[in-house]
């Protein structure tokens, strides 16, 4: 059943809810004394709301009809959404879900309502703990032998559903201490919940399984390396050598040598024969990570040999053939790089036939917390001066909050961190806060423009207000009410306008 939005919700009073089984028995039931009208119905008679959100996880023919009985109920406007779920205590499937509805809710400008009663346990302690971490909402409950009731749920609480949340589910939780990938890496080594991480390592595992040139795009610490590895140890190559070279670290001038060796006496300094990456790697495959900084010659000298898989070292003479897979990484926008005539597009479409584009930690919904815990308890068991750390609910929801420019890196250094400064065995907020690095925003020269040539004040106090508002809205992780607290406006309405005033979506 599909779901019409509404171009403007900004203000509307909602009440969200999954669809439960005691709502779908309520089918038909009369408005009379002692007859169930279940959860959704019951509350909607005694509470009044702009508009109703309702996700269901039940067959169309059974909802259909609840949902035609209860738009009978009620004058609420009532939208509901069909939510494909492998099972209803799925936690890290019902939190992607939950969090994709509440976001889109809070981006239209609605006043969040949750009404716990209906759905699973595992349901309602999402509910509790989005509720509670990310989004400004009031909590409803309702029963037979309470009636429809506001319910306060206290934040330390909530925080604390986080733990058992990520201990169902994870049947294989691999370690991920170490900034760069293990020798050994293999798709289980990739930690996540998130539906589109989960599609990316299926496609990962087949072109694992052929022997086509594989780009893997992704910011820095996205787990490039992790995925090159994982797919060559899947592979036909498996037991032959994987070799990883970072092509943005290498001096302009030892390109041609670190890529296809040199012989002695090639240049000052070359008193031996020395392989390159492509010989070290012959039988294997070669990781070229940061792609997009080679230069145009070296693109040309390597189109050539993923062409005819041969090279000619620096200062030989005889030709060498190589059997190698190449995977490539970068951050870069290749696409545009070719379009600008920075990047050669034929070696763009040599390189490009198995594309991966992972995401960063930010749009990963689920994962952060899962990644939280895996870390803590791999760097507890490499290291006996950290055994036994974990990491508190007000932690936690600091985590949840900050943006993760540095991925996955930079979350285990902060972890890092955290531990080795941490006095006890819990992790606090305070220490992830002194462990947090806040870089700068590049300077936009607001305040250095010359008067004398003019300047458009509303302009520049219009430029000012967006990026602040912008920042807390990060810092908040979305939420608008916090938001509009950190910038000293009265509420998040308030926020609303000026965002609508600066263009701000």
């Amino acid at each position: 059943m599909s779901k019409p939005e509404s171009k403007n919700k900004q203000g509307l009073r909602t009440l969200v809810s999954w669809v439960g089984g005691n709502d779908l028995k309520a089918t038909g039931s009369a408005d009379a004394e002692g007859q169930a009208l279940g959860p959704i119905a019951a509350t909607l008679k005694e509470q009044v709301f702009d508009s109703v959100e309702l996700l269901y996880n039940y067959p169309e023919d059974q909802v259909k009809p609840y949902l035609t009985w209860l738009k009978k109920q009620t004058a609420t406007p009532i939208h509901a959404q069909a939510i494909s779920l492998s099972s209803p205590v799925n936690f890290g499937e019902i939190y992607v879900q939950a969090n994709q509805q509440l976001a889109r809710l809070q981006a239209l400008g609605c006043e969040l309502s949750i009404l716990l009663s209906p759905g699973t346990p595992a349901m309602q302690a999402v509910w509790i703990l989005l509720g509670k971490t990310r989004y400004a909402c009031q909590f409803y409950q309702s029963s037979l032998e309470q009636g429809v009731q506001q319910v306060e749920i206290p934040f330390e609480l909530s925080a604390e559903y986080l733990p058992a949340a990520q201990n169902i589910g994870s049947a294989k939780i691999s370690q991920l201490a170490e900034a760069n990938a293990p020798i050994n890496a293999a798709f289980d080594n990739i930690v996540t919940r998130n539906p589109r991480m989960q599609a990316l390592k299926a496609q990962a595992q087949i072109l694992a399984e052929r022997e086509v040139p594989v780009l893997i795009y992704g910011e820095t610490g996205t787990g490039k390396e992790l995925f090159a590895r994982a797919i060559h140890n899947a592979s036909q190559r498996a037991n032959n050598a994987f070799v990883p070279v970072n092509c943005g670290a290498i001096p302009g001038e030892l390109v041609d040598s670190v890529l296809f060796g040199h012989k002695k006496g090639a240049f000052t300094g070359a008193t031996s024969d020395k392989p390159g990456v492509f010989e070290q790697a012959d039988g294997g495959t070669l990781f070229l990570d940061e792609f997009g900084e080679l230069e145009p010659s070296v693109q040309v000298r390597l189109l050539r040999v993923l062409q005819e898989g041969a090279f000619v070292p620096v200062g030989g003479t005889k030709e060498q053939k190589v059997d190698v897979r190449l995977i490539t990484a970068t951050h870069r926008n290749l696409m545009e790089a070719v379009a600008n005539g920075r990047f050669r597009e034929d070696l763009f479409y040599r390189v490009a036939v198995g594309v991966l584009h992972l995401p960063p930690l930010r749009e990963r919904e689920g994962d952060l917390s899962l990644l939280t815990d895996t870390l803590i308890k791999a760097m507890s068991d490499h290291d006996s001066m950290l055994e036994g750390k974990n990491i508190s609910p007000d932690a936690k929801n600091i985590i949840l909050q900050h943006p993760w420019r540095g991925n996955v890196r930079e979350l285990q250094s902060t972890l890092l961190r955290a531990a080795l400064w941490c006095q006890g065995d819990v992790i606090n907020a305070a220490d992830i806060r002194q462990a947090l690095f806040n870089m700068p925003e590049q300077d936009s020269g607001l305040l250095n423009k010359d008067v004398s040539q003019g300047v458009d004040i509303q302009e520049i106090i219009g430029c000012v207000a967006a990026d602040y508002i912008r920042k807390a809205l990060a810092h908040s992780g979305q939420n608008k009410t916090r938001a509009a607290q950190l910038l000293g406006l009265k509420n998040y309405q308030t926020l609303n306008n000026w965002m609508e005033k600066y263009g701000i979506s």
